[in-house]
């Protein structure tokens, strides 16, 4: 196997924090979020069948340890 060098310029992984959200900021108002309809209720009484596999309930049941 060849090792090559690492460049000494600067390399994306290397970016800060600091930096994506100054990038971030430059490019927000290029981007267009499209108006979103507003979701019409719906009563709990129309919601049946759901079928949660236990597993994916522990899973949600043990996130209220993280989220606090």
């Amino acid at each position: 196997m060849t090792l090559y060098p690492a460049s000494r310029e600067r390399h994306e992984s290397e970016l800060s924090l600091a930096d994506l959200r100054g990038d971030s900021a430059l490019m927000a108002p290029h981007w267009v979020t499209p108006a979103s309809p507003v979701p019409v209720p719906v009563s709990p009484a129309l919601i049946h069948g759901v079928v949660v596999p236990a597993a994916s309930a522990r899973l949600i049941d043990a996130t209220a340890e993280y989220g606090g």
